[in-house]
């Protein structure tokens, strides 16, 4: 996983820094820290989590 400090936010050019960060998916909530830029408050989320955790999370709520 690359680190929240090499990545850089394309729209403010700054720096992401790690901030815990909140999801909502059919009524439930979850948090995870991702890199997040300082500025705009826009979010990376990496390929690893969206086809692995993410997309395991999603199918357990949607079987629920």
């Amino acid at each position: 996983m690359i680190e929240a400090s090499e990545l850089q936010c394309e729209r403010c050019g700054v720096a992401l820094e790690l901030k815990k960060t909140y999801f909502s998916y059919l009524g439930h909530a979850f948090h995870t820290d991702l890199p997040r830029c300082p500025v705009c408050g826009q979010v990376y989320i990496d390929e690893e989590l969206v086809k692995g955790r993410m997309s395991r999370v999603e199918r357990e709520l949607e079987d629920k």
